[in-house]
C-alpha cells in the first residue's frame, strides 16, 4: 500500500514506485558477492546508457550529487590546472565554490540565468587564456529548467583539446545522452534523479585513460574518485567504503524499471509531454515561465509570482500539499519564482489534476 500522503512535483528527491521502495525492506552485507555483482551490474548498466564503450568506467560515490561534482573536481584537476566554468544558475555558481575550497584556478563566464551559455563567448576565453585545461558545465540547471547546449561545449573542448566535465544531474536517465560522441570526459549525475531511485549515492561515467592518470592527486580521502575506483575494479564491486545498501538495492530495481519502460527516449518523450502539459496549464491560469519555450528542458519549469493579484507562496505551498502535492520554491537571487518538476511517478493524470488544483488555489486570489 502506499504510504505517500503526496506527490513531489519535484526534480529530485521525487515520488518513486512502490516496487523501488520494496528494495530497502532487505538488508545487504557490504562484502556479500551478491551484492558486488548487483553494483557491477549497475555500473555496467550506467555505461549502456551513456552509449559509454570500454574506453569509459563508471564509479559510484556515496552522498548526493554534489558530492560526486565535489569528488570529480577534487579528484581530476591538478594543481597546475584551470577551469572554464560556464554559469547560468545555482548549480554551476556552486562549482564556482568547490574551486574556491579546494584553491582550484578558475575562471567564470556568467551569463544571465533565463539565457543558455553563448559559445563565442567560452571560445574567446580559451583563446584568451591557454592555461585553461578544462570546460564544466551543467546540462539541466535546475534552477530555472534550462537545458544547456553541453554538444556545442563539448565541440569546443575537442577543438581546444580541453577534457569536459558535465553535471547531468537532473538528466541523465532522462534526456538521452550519447557522452563519446558528445566528448564528455566526466559526467556526473545522481541515484534520485531522472533514473528515478532515492537519495544516497552518486555516480561519474569517466574516460578511463583520464581517470588512471589522477591517482595520487585527490585534496579529499573520502571523495578520493581514483582510489574509489580502484578498489570497485579490483574487489570486484566493493565500495571503498560503507556503502548506502538499501539505496544501491534500490537504484538496480529503478533501472530495471527504466528499461521495462522502453528506456532513456521513451521516459524523454514523457517527461516532454508531462512537462508540455503542465507549462501550457500554468500559462493558461496566468503563470508566466521564467524561461522561453525554445531553451525549457523537460526536467522541471520555473514560473514567476504572478503579480496581478496577492500571492503568498507559503500559503500556496500549504495549499498544494494538503492537496496532495509538493513543490519546490525558486533559487534566483532577482525575482521571485517557485518550481514545479514533473520527473518520477508524475503522469497525465497528475498534471490534470494538478492543474485543477492550482486553479482552484487562484479563484480565491484577489
Amino acid at each position: 500500500m502506499d504510504k505517500n500522503t503526496y506527490k513531489l512535483l519535484t526534480p529530485g528527491p521525487l515520488t518513486t514506485t512502490e516496487t523501488v521502495k520494496e528494495q530497502m525492506l532487505a538488508d545487504l552485507c557490504t562484502w556479500d558477492e551478491e551484492y558486488k555483482q548487483m553494483t557491477q551490474q549497475i555500473r555496467s548498466e550506467l555505461l549502456h546508457l551513456a552509449h559509454a564503450d570500454s574506453a569509459y568506467t563508471t564509479v559510484l560515490m556515496q552522498g548526493s550529487g554534489t558530492f560526486g561534482v565535489e569528488a570529480v573536481f577534487s579528484s581530476v584537476i591538478g594543481p597546475a590546472d584551470k577551469v572554464l566554468i560556464a554559469v547560468n544558475g545555482a548549480y554551476s555558481q556552486r562549482m564556482t565554490e568547490i574551486c574556491r575550497y579546494h584553491q582550484i584556478p578558475y575562471i567564470a563566464v556568467e551569463t544571465e540565468y533565463d539565457k543558455i551559455p553563448d559559445a563565442g563567448d567560452l571560445e574567446t576565453v580559451l583563446r584568451d587564456d591557454p592555461a585553461i585545461t578544462h570546460i564544466t558545465m551543467v546540462h539541466s540547471e535546475t534552477t530555472t529548467g534550462i537545458l544547456n547546449d553541453i554538444a556545442a561545449a563539448g565541440a569546443l573542448a575537442a577543438a581546444y583539446h580541453k577534457k569536459f566535465i558535465v553535471d547531468a544531474m537532473s538528466s541523465f536517465g532522462g534526456v538521452d545522452i550519447d557522452v563519446p560522441a558528445v566528448g564528455i570526459t566526466y559526467l556526473v549525475s545522481s541515484a534520485n534523479k531522472c533514473i528515478q531511485g532515492v537519495p544516497g549515492f552518486s555516480f561519474i561515467i569517466a574516460r578511463k585513460d583520464d581517470l588512471e592518470q589522477t591517482s595520487g592527486m585527490a585534496r579529499s580521502l573520502a571523495l578520493d574518485l581514483y582510489a574509489q575506483w580502484a578498489v570497485m575494479e579490483r574487489d570486484g564491486g566493493k565500495w571503498r567504503f560503507t556503502s548506502p545498501t538499501h539505496v544501491v538495492a534500490a537504484f538496480a530495481q529503478a533501472l530495471r524499471e527504466l528499461r521495462a519502460e522502453g528506456g532513456v527516449p521513451v521516459r524523454q518523450q514523457r517527461y516532454i509531454h508531462t512537462n508540455t502539459m503542465l507549462r501550457d496549464g500554468m500559462e493558461a491560469l496566468g503563470f508566466r515561465a521564467y524561461i522561453s519555450r525554445d531553451v525549457q528542458g523537460p526536467i522541471i519549469t520555473t514560473f514567476l509570482y504572478p503579480w496581478d493579484r496577492a500571492f503568498d507562496f507559503q500559503d500556496m505551498y500549504v495549499y498544494l500539499k494538503k492537496h496532495g502535492y509538493v513543490i519546490y520554491p525558486g533559487k534566483l537571487t532577482e525575482q521571485d519564482t517557485f518550481r514545479l518538476g514533473n520527473i518520477g511517478e508524475i503522469y497525465e493524470e497528475d498534471i490534470k489534476k494538478i492543474l485543477r488544483i492550482f486553479a482552484e488555489y487562484m479563484k480565491g486570489l484577489v
